[in-house]
Formats: C-alpha cells, sequence, structure tokens
C-alpha cells in the first residue's frame, strides 16, 4: 500500500488504513530495538553493570525530546512514551540478568 500524506486521505478509510501502516512499521522497529535490547543485557551481565544506568536513560530521553521538536511533535508526548519503553526493557534487562544469575548460582 502506497504512503498516503495525511492532507491527502479523502476518508476515515485512507487514514485508518495509513495509521495501520505506521503501526506495523513502529512494531517492526521496536522488534529491532528490543534485539538491542537483548544483546545488551548479556553485556551488561558479562561486565556486572547495571540494567538501569539513569544518565544514559536521560541521554536518550533528551535525544528522542530533540528529534520530536525537529519533527513538530510535542515533546512530552514522545518523552512519555519513551519513559515507559525504557522503564519495561530496565525491568526485562532486570529479570533476564537475574534469571540468568540464578541459573549460574544453581549451576555451582
Amino acid at each position: 500500500m502506497p504512503n498516503r500524506p495525511p492532507n491527502e486521505c479523502a476518508n476515515m478509510d485512507e487514514v485508518r488504513a495509513e495509521i495501520d501502516r505506521l503501526d506495523a512499521a513502529l512494531v517492526d522497529l521496536i522488534a529491532e530495538r528490543f534485539g538491542y535490547v537483548e544483546r545488551a543485557w548479556e553485556l551488561k551481565l558479562a561486565a556486572a553493570a547495571p540494567a538501569n544506568v539513569p544518565w544514559r536513560n536521560q541521554q536518550v530521553i533528551d535525544k528522542v525530546r530533540a528529534r520530536a521538536e525537529a519533527r513538530g511533535l510535542p515533546p512530552d508526548l514522545v518523552e512519555a512514551l519513551w519513559r515507559q519503553m525504557i522503564g519495561w526493557f530496565i525491568q526485562y534487562e532486570e529479570e533476564k540478568m537475574a534469571q540468568r544469575e540464578s541459573a549460574r548460582d544453581d549451576g555451582a
């Protein structure tokens, strides 16, 4: 399905089709990001580093806020979305790291 700019959508069916197309692309991008999160917790575990790195979290937030502003999006919206995603990923990393540590302890 071709990309149709919002101002060229003649009806709600066309708007919904474009939103569905974008939602699919967003899920694909989140899946790609998730792959890097998977690798991150493994590297953090090997380095005995924490899952939560507050300075890095803020660096990411600052970058996405700036990107949102440059694109004419409300920075608060983008920050809220990213804080939710970052929080989920940190929890996921902590759980994976704890599982791996537990497995190591059980095997010792």
